[in-house]
């Protein structure tokens, strides 16, 4: 536990260190948010702020994990400890290229639309089944889900696990992307779950999960400093996509994707805020809420960024404890 500590904190200055550099630099380049014309006329005065943060967070994983990587494969008689984590950072980087490149299009290229949708999604569904293959063939993870509350397993057929496994990767980035719409409520939300899984990973002694997961929560709160309202930096797609991808790849490993349900419920809510609102709309060209996703709608009822931010942390926080005890 106290090593985990030491990660965490040796991962928090190194995202803190280089947020102070990368800023600068993405300022100097022009690398600015593109604010939407139908969003809150609020976020219009965020035209421009530095974005494509989510840089930041993979690089600094990237050299704690290639640091833990030596350490465990150099000291330690545990190397596969160290090469079960490197296939988690690996699997989120995956992820946040993914966004990097859509990211890189739009901002760098000025190409508006970015990354066709197609092409993105076919990126993120690579990279999903590559790491699912190697969850259930290589490593011999087996098929195995926890089922929160009955705390009983069942064991799915492969043919069953590899696309369900697909799903929930595929559901948790463009959940936690769609979080991703006011100053520091995805990485809030965000680093509040990795750390839950984390626990969770120090609970059944799964030692790739906790390095890994203490790593990438000190990133996101070194981040966190400089994304918080009013937000010096924004994550972008490069950012949001790869913790989506790190949630859901730890959530797997720990065989525990549907606790997701639990203490992700704010990207669950604000994913199905979008589903109902898109769907009634088609069908009566009402709107059920003001603004989708959910935290549009708590800002056009007079709720200030901060509020959203902070009801949403404590939402996902009592979630998480629930989730603890779930298991």
């Amino acid at each position: 536990m106290e090593f985990q500590v030491k990660v965490l904190i040796l991962s928090f200055i190194i995202t803190v260190i280089l947020s102070l550099i990368i800023i600068p630099i993405l300022k100097k380049l022009k690398v600015g948010q593109i604010e939407r014309d139908d969003g809150p006329e609020s976020h219009l005065k965020k035209q421009g702020t530095p974005t494509m943060g989510g840089i930041i967070i993979a690089i600094s994983i990237v050299i704690i994990c290639i640091g833990l990587y030596y350490y465990y494969t150099h000291k330690t008689i545990e190397p596969q400890i160290a090469k079960n984590m490197i296939v988690l950072m690996l699997t989120s980087v995956g992820f946040g290229l993914i966004g990097f490149i859509d990211d890189f299009k739009k901002l760098v290229l000025r190409n508006t639309k970015g990354l066709r949708p197609m092409a993105k999604m076919i990126g993120l569904l690579i990279v999903a089944v590559v790491y699912t293959i190697f969850l259930s063939k290589v490593l011999g993870n087996g098929t195995d889900i926890y089922i929160p509350f009955v705390k009983t397993t069942i064991t799915m057929p492969i043919w069953l696990y590899i696309p369900f496994a697909i799903f929930v990767m595929l559901a948790a980035t463009n959940a936690i992307n769609l979080t991703d719409g006011i100053d520091g409520l995805s990485s809030s939300v965000t680093t509040i779950i990795l750390t839950c899984l984390t626990v969770i990973g120090i609970i059944f002694n799964l030692k790739e999960v906790t390095l890994f997961g203490s790593a990438l929560s000190g990133a996101c709160l070194g981040f966190l400093l400089f994304n918080l309202y009013p937000s010096k930096i924004m994550m972008g797609d490069t950012g949001s996509l790869l913790l989506g991808g790190a949630v859901s790849a730890m959530a797997l490993y720990l065989k525990m994707p549907l606790l997701l349900l639990i203490i992700a419920i704010i990207p669950v809510l604000e994913t199905l805020s979008v589903m109902i609102q898109v769907a009634h709309y088609k069908r009566t060209g009402n709107r059920i809420f003001k603004m989708a996703p959910l935290h549009h709608h708590f800002e056009l009822s007079g709720w200030r960024e901060n509020k959203v931010v902070s009801v949403f942390s404590i939402v996902t926080l009592v979630a998480c404890i629930i989730g603890i005890f779930a298991i």
